[in-house]
C-alpha cells in the first residue's frame, strides 16, 4: 500500500513550516518541537497572547498524538508501532495553523467524530460549560480525561476544528485534524 500519513497533508505547504516532524512522539520530541516554536514565535515577534495561544494549541495537538494515537497498521513503514504521527504547524497571513495526523482504529471513529462535531455546534459558552463538566465529573483515565485537550483546542482558537478521516484498511484509519489561531 502505498499511503503515507503525508497524503492527509498534500494540501499544506510543508516546505515553509514553523515545525513539520513525523515520526514516533516521545516526551523528548513533545519538548525539542516546544522549543523550537517558542524560539520561532519569539523571533517574529509575536505579540505574547498570540503566542501562549499558538504555544498551548501546539501542546495540546502533540499531547493528543502521544496519549491518543492508536498503533500503526501492520505493514505501515513506521520506525515504532506506538505513539506515531504528523505534525505540522504553518504561518499563515492571518494565523497559524496546527495539524496533527495518526491512526486511530476504525472502530473509534464514529466516536471521535461525535465528539468533535458536537465541539464545533457549541458556542463558546456551550464549550466552558462542556469543559467544566468533564473536570468536575469525568474519571481521569490511563489517556487523560476524554476531549477535554480537545475542548481546550477550541476554547483557545474559538474557531471550529477541522478534522478528516481516511479509511486505511478495514480495521484502521488515518484521522488528520486542524486547527487554526487568528492573529487578528
Amino acid at each position: 500500500m502505498s499511503f503515507d500519513l503525508e497524503n492527509l497533508v498534500s494540501d499544506l505547504d510543508i516546505r515553509g513550516a514553523v515545525l513539520y516532524f513525523k515520526g514516533n512522539v516521545d516526551s523528548e520530541i513533545i519538548n525539542k518541537a516546544l522549543d523550537l516554536v517558542e524560539g520561532k514565535l519569539l523571533a517574529t515577534r509575536e505579540t505574547p497572547r498570540i503566542r501562549k495561544k499558538v504555544y498551548n494549541v501546539l501542546v495540546e495537538s502533540l499531547q493528543n498524538l502521544y496519549h491518543h494515537a492508536d498503533l500503526v497498521p501492520r505493514g505501515y513503514h513506521a520506525s515504532r508501532s506506538d505513539r506515531y504521527g504528523l505534525v505540522v504547524m504553518e504561518k499563515l497571513g492571518k494565523g497559524y495553523r496546527v495539524t496533527t495526523c495518526n491512526f486511530v482504529s476504525a472502530v473509534h471513529v464514529r466516536e471521535l467524530e461525535e465528539k468533535l462535531t458536537r465541539i464545533n455546534r457549541s458556542s463558546p459558552e456551550e464549550i466552558k460549560e462542556l469543559y467544566k463538566e468533564i473536570l468536575n465529573h469525568q474519571e481521569i483515565t490511563e489517556k487523560g480525561l476524554g476531549g477535554l485537550g480537545l475542548l481546550d483546542i477550541a476554547r483557545k482558537t474559538g474557531h471550529r476544528i477541522d478534522f478528516r478521516f481516511r479509511k486505511y484498511d478495514n480495521q484502521n484509519t488515518a484521522f488528520r485534524l486542524t486547527a487554526l489561531v487568528a492573529t487578528e
